[in-house]
């Protein structure tokens, strides 16, 4: 057979379907490698950019006169905390192992969580009787809590109001227990207690426990300790 009619035959067979599908799964990877990249580090680095933006923010409703709903007439009475704002950044948290520092949003939403760290409504305010539960993402969107699972009993959460310094201290760590996303009674106001009056001020830290979607999630607790009035 001569070149001419060989290289006929091979026109006519086309591109191998073969390579096609090799191009086609090459194409995905990258995206999906993109894809990853950008839910992991992307979205983390805007994420908390976006924190920085909204601490600041909340530093600054803070400044000038108190508000009359939270002035004392006991000034040896406790801190007042005010209704928080549904779905707006309220308060600040610290973890000082971890050097961080977060804005709370009052709410649990997607939206919410990708903001900075959540509160659970109908749970405590800061430093009141009862159980101030929180939770946050521990990949991607600022991945506030991707340490968690590192807190120990004795380590420090604080969180910070208009009006006060709240400190906290960790008595049972968040890699001691895991519960299902369905258990609630790691919310109540003394947890898994639901019928008893709460004595003692409480902080509840709930995360995924894993870094893929399970129901899995980790629970740390802790008292307060301490509680540090501002001056106006």
């Amino acid at each position: 057979m001569g070149h001419v009619a060989q290289r006929t035959i091979r026109e006519k067979r086309g591109v191998s379907p073969f390579l096609i599908l090799l191009v086609t799964l090459i194409v995905a990877a990258v995206g999906a490698g993109g894809y990853l990249a950008w839910m992991v580090w992307g979205t983390t680095a805007f994420a908390r950019d976006r924190a920085v933006e909204e601490i600041a923010q909340v530093r600054t409703s803070w400044e000038g006169p108190l508000p009359t709903e939270l002035i004392q007439e006991d000034p040896e009475g406790p801190p007042i905390v005010g209704d928080p704002r549904m779905h707006e950044a309220n308060w600040l948290l610290q973890i000082p192992a971890f050097s961080a520092e977060w804005p709370i949003i009052a709410g649990v939403t997607e939206t919410d969580l990708n903001r900075g760290v959540g509160w659970y409504p109908g749970t405590a305010r800061p430093g009141q009787l009862g159980n101030f539960a929180l939770a946050g993402n521990c990949l991607t969107e600022g991945e506030p809590f991707r340490r968690l699972l590192e807190l120990r009993q004795g380590d420090e959460v604080v969180v910070e109001t208009r009006t006060a310094v709240f400190t906290y201290q960790i008595i049972s760590a968040p890699a001691e227990l895991t519960v299902d996303a369905t258990e609630s009674w790691v919310l109540n106001p003394v947890p898994g207690q639901s019928d008893v009056v709460p004595h003692q001020a409480l902080v509840t830290l709930t995360t995924c426990e894993d870094l893929f979607p399970t129901q899995d999630r980790a629970v740390g607790f802790g008292a307060l300790t301490a509680t540090e009035k501002k001056t106006s």
